[in-house]
């Protein structure tokens, strides 16, 4: 990864010569192809009968499989050579060919060609093809670790204002009679040269696999593809997971305009009206999602967003008026007491905001960067096959008679089922989840030194011990996932054990307990060690009852001798007073004197490698990082 040593704001990163071009070209590629394709649209559903001769709905059938074909056909070639050369490089080339298509496009909307307007709409889909893999798969390479959940946020805005602003513009330029559909085709041809120009201005990113041999055949390198996303747990539920939202999405989104004019009597304005409000929507939850996370990829927000999904998506089949409206304005609409329906559709996409940036972000983060591509390919023929999956859903529904509030209705209970099937395959979101509302209603956490921790290779981290949750809040702050030691009985208790056991912590016992459970901890923690993951012990082996830091054991001394690695020394204040801890009186009265949101603050001092790392030596740069605050 190539990053500054300083970090860019969320609204800093925007500007940054690093990120900003991506951006741009990811908008401008974006807003073209919906420009060309509604304008598409809208010729066929005036002039298909002239141009065609055949009916519009099947039309516009036709040219929305053209458009996605090229995701099945040429996602994995797309992966490869994103993963083979320059990420910059193809970007550029891409957009160059992006270009030609424009051109395509004119020259269909000028002479009325149907057959080149198609093709120039399965070549606008092979374009977005190539460019998917490319902007995602980048993003690692020019952000930092704590910059990719606002570059994500970024591009998802992006990327659905896109389509509003492409869905706006098009009614407009294809109204202006007779030359609207030749300034379509030039408003497509403008849009790619800028599209080219803001590529300029992206940063060489050297290819991770240079050496990768291309496999042309899309069959078996997509089944490649996805049995290397399938190496990482985590990383293909969460494919699975943005591929179950683009199922979700895709239902709302196409049943937008006849849900507005059947159910709500609205017109074409009013689908634009709404349409924004779901988009602001995406665009709020996104940047909330960067506020919330901590500036670290936090798939805890991701079963959040679920249960807005759902909530707010059976609450918008509520509040759909049973007897369809009439004839009513949009200023009309927005007023009471339709306000029920505009909070559902902004409050179903702040969810979705929550729900998609933090895992895209998760895959980014997790993936192999020599594989990261394809596995992003993996990930557009997925959100593919969910997409053409939801369109026969929703043609199925409809032919047995379901209204389409029915139709949100079901979709939204069904991912009930989904969220409770990838969150049982995949426990982490739920212990995520767990630590973060922990984070979010009982404390607010202040976290001084984070970038102390490694972001990658073995470590051991030892703090001083005061509450039940200190373990849970250096989860909350540390921006990769940590191995806790902890004792044996904890496992013992309910919902605690379930956040631990799922996070892999490592029971242990002293020698008068269970020496064999003691010997067992130790050959365990020298083997995660050794494949490079991070160890959090607590030295003084049990929680403080006078508010002190106890005298450390020997336990850490036992560790370094057999795995000589960095030691990261940490300090928690503030807890002292918390229910949580051991400190003698009510918990109860305690809580309610410190009032929620409480201030917690976790100090983390620099990697200790050469130096001393004796207990002793330890204990005081812990005592020191905590200072009088117990």
């Amino acid at each position: 990864m190539t990053s500054p040593n300083t970090h860019a704001s969320l609204k800093g990163l925007l500007f940054a010569p690093r990120f900003g071009p991506i951006f741009l070209t990811q908008f401008l590629g974006a807003f073209n192809d919906n420009v060309f394709k509604n304008a598409l649209v809208l010729l066929v559903a005036f002039q298909s009968g002239r141009i065609l001769g055949i009916e519009p709905a099947i039309v516009v059938q036709l040219a929305a499989g053209l458009f996605i074909l090229p995701f099945f056909l040429f996602s994995a070639m797309a992966g490869q050579i994103a993963d083979k050369f320059d990420k910059a490089l193809v970007v550029r080339i891409v957009k160059v060919v992006e270009i030609g298509i424009a051109l395509m496009a004119t020259a269909g909307f000028a002479t009325a060609h149907a057959e080149l307007l198609l093709c120039a709409l399965f070549m606008m889909g092979l374009h977005s093809t190539f460019f998917g893999p490319l902007k995602y798969a980048i993003l690692p390479q020019h952000l930092h670790a704590d910059e990719l959940v606002a570059g994500n946020a970024w591009v998802e805005s992006g990327t659905f204002m896109a389509i509003l602003l492409g869905t706006i513009i098009a009614g407009p330029l294809m109204a202006i009679k007779p030359q609207g559909p030749l300034l379509a085709g030039i408003t497509c041809v403008a849009i790619a040269i800028a599209g080219y120009f803001a590529s300029r201005g992206i940063p060489a990113a050297p290819p991770a696999a240079p050496t990768l041999k291309i496999n042309l055949n899309p069959f078996t390198e997509t089944l490649r593809n996805i049995r290397m996303a399938r190496e990482n747990r985590t990383v293909f539920h969460s494919l699975m997971g943005i591929s179950w939202f683009w199922f979700y999405g895709a239902i709302f989104l196409t049943q937008f305009a006849p849900f507005v004019k059947v159910v709500l009597g609205g017109s074409e304005l009013m689908v634009t009206a709404l349409l924004a409000t779901f988009i602001v929507g995406i665009a709020l939850g996104s940047f909330l999602c960067e506020r919330l996370s901590g500036k670290h990829v936090e798939i805890g927000l991701v079963p959040l967003g679920s249960i807005g999904l759902t909530v707010f998506g059976v609450d918008l089949w509520l509040a759909s008026p049973a007897i369809p409206l009439h004839d009513i304005g949009v200023l009309a609409f927005f007023a009471d007491p339709h306000w029920r329906l505009i909070v559902d559709l902004v409050m179903i996409g702040v969810s979705g905001g929550f729900y998609t940036v933090p895992l895209y972000a998760m895959i980014q983060a997790r993936s192999k960067p020599e594989e990261r591509s394809r596995i992003i390919a993996a990930n557009n023929i997925l959100n593919a096959a969910f997409m053409v999956v939801s369109a026969l859903f929703a043609g199925i529904a409809l032919g047995l008679g379901a209204s389409i509030p029915q139709i949100f209705l079901i979709t939204a209970l069904m991912n009930v089922a989904v969220a409770f099937y990838v969150y049982k395959l995949v426990p982490e979101f739920l212990t995520r989840f767990l630590i973060w509302m922990l984070m979010h209603t009982v404390y607010r956490l202040r976290v001084r030194g984070v970038e102390n921790i490694p972001e990658s290779g073995p470590a051991v981290i030892v703090c001083n011990h005061v509450s039940y949750v200190d373990a849970l809040i250096i989860v909350a702050a540390s921006r990769r996932p940590i191995r806790f030691v902890m004792d044996h009985n904890i496992f013992k208790i309910p919902l605690v054990n379930f956040v631990f056991r799922e996070n892999r912590a490592i029971p242990i016992a002293s020698a008068k307990e269970d020496a064999a459970l003691l010997d067992k901890a130790y050959d365990e923690i020298a083997a995660a060690l050794a494949a490079g993951e991070l160890i959090g012990i607590f030295p003084e082996g049990g929680i403080t009852r006078d508010g002190e830091i106890g005298t450390f054991k020997n336990g850490i001394s036992r560790i370094l001798e057999r795995s000589p690695v960095p030691v990261v020394p940490m300090a928690l204040r503030g807890l002292w007073d918390s229910a949580f801890a051991r400190k003698p009186g009510s918990n109860l009265l305690r809580a309610m004197r410190r009032g929620v949101w409480s201030s917690v603050e976790l100090n983390i001092g620099n990697a200790r490698t050469t130096e001393p790392c004796d207990p002793f030596t330890l204990q005081r740069e812990v005592a020191k990082l905590r200072g009088d605050l117990r």
